[in-house]
């Protein structure tokens, strides 16, 4: 079986900058994504499949999880959610198929984190296996960074953001105004604990404009990539998180004018025409190790 590991060697950092659902009862779709350029996966047993088909959608994703055919796409297999009558047999088959990531929808306190954790370790998932937490009920909002906390290996966070909304009665509108708050607070509990997380999904493929504005609100709120619904958003979403070049020369040149000026004993460094400091530099590696990180994975 080929797996992947969690980060990429060389810099530290794994893209998750296109996070794409692929339906588990779907053989065709799940064949597709062997091709399509997301830097994710999440094979999906839970929505996206109708209760008579769970049981074949899980034999199909636990065999693709294993079939090492999805080159360096990270693999997740969403389950369904706990207290549901397919969440066992779903938890032990994925942690048996050994994917890079178990995907668990509706998780709502830390307690279920630890209880999440217990049940990979009884199944014998494989270390590789992380476990991954979507964070999509009012709980899980106020308790985001414990849950966050809550395991080493829990690595990321999915917002779902659909069902937030639902929870809320908010409403949806274009900017997404009404949930700003709510999700900027999970945001917040994951670099807490020091946690991956991603943006939620956009619903409406067919506006592509409206998309990439979404993509580039979350983008810069700080999240780490977005779920996708649909192959047509993947190459407009790896384009916004994405470093340009421009953005890393400049980072690789501000890194050595505090270099230089700190080697010549300077006190106060500026670099076109605004001061810097140390923050400024690990936020210019970090850009520089997500590009490399990017090119890694071609």
């Amino acid at each position: 079986m080929t797996t992947t590991t969690d980060t990429v060697p060389s810099t530290g950092l794994r893209p998750r900058r296109s996070v794409l659902y692929m339906p588990g009862a779907n053989e065709r779709a799940l064949e597709k994504a062997k091709g399509i350029p997301a830097d994710a996966l999440i094979l999906d047993l839970e929505d996206a499949v109708a209760p008579d088909a769970k049981a074949g959608a899980r034999a199909n994703v636990c065999a693709a999880a294993q079939s090492g055919d999805y080159g360096h796409r990270e693999i997740a297999i969403r389950v369904n959610s706990i207290g549901t009558e397919w969440h066992d047999d779903d938890l032990a088959a994925a942690a048996a198929a050994g994917p890079d990531a178990i995907l668990v929808p509706k998780v709502d306190s830390a307690d279920e984190v630890t209880r999440l954790e217990a049940a990979l370790v009884a199944a014998k998932a494989p270390d590789h296996t992380k476990l991954w937490a979507m964070l999509e009920t009012p709980n899980a909002l106020l308790d985001a960074r414990a849950i966050a906390a809550a395991s080493a290996r829990l690595t990321v966070l999915v917002l779902g953001t659909n069902d937030i909304a639902k929870e809320l009665h908010a409403a949806q509108n274009a900017g997404r105004a009404e949930l700003v708050p709510a999700i900027t607070g999970c945001l917040i509990g994951a670099r807490a604990a020091g946690k991956v997380i991603i943006d939620g999904v956009y619903n409406d493929i067919g506006d592509p404009e409206g998309f990439r504005a979404e993509c580039v609100q979350g983008r810069d709120l700080g999240f780490d990539g977005k779920t996708l619904i649909h192959p047509s958003q993947v190459g407009p979403c790896n384009d916004v998180w994405a470093p340009t070049a421009e953005a890393v020369d400049d980072a690789r040149e501000l890194i050595a004018t505090f270099d230089t000026a700190i080697a010549e004993g300077k006190g106060v460094v500026t670099y076109k025409g605004r001061m810097i400091e140390n923050l400024h530099v690990d936020n210019a590696r970090r850009v520089i190790a997500m590009a490399d990180a990017i090119a890694a994975h071609g």
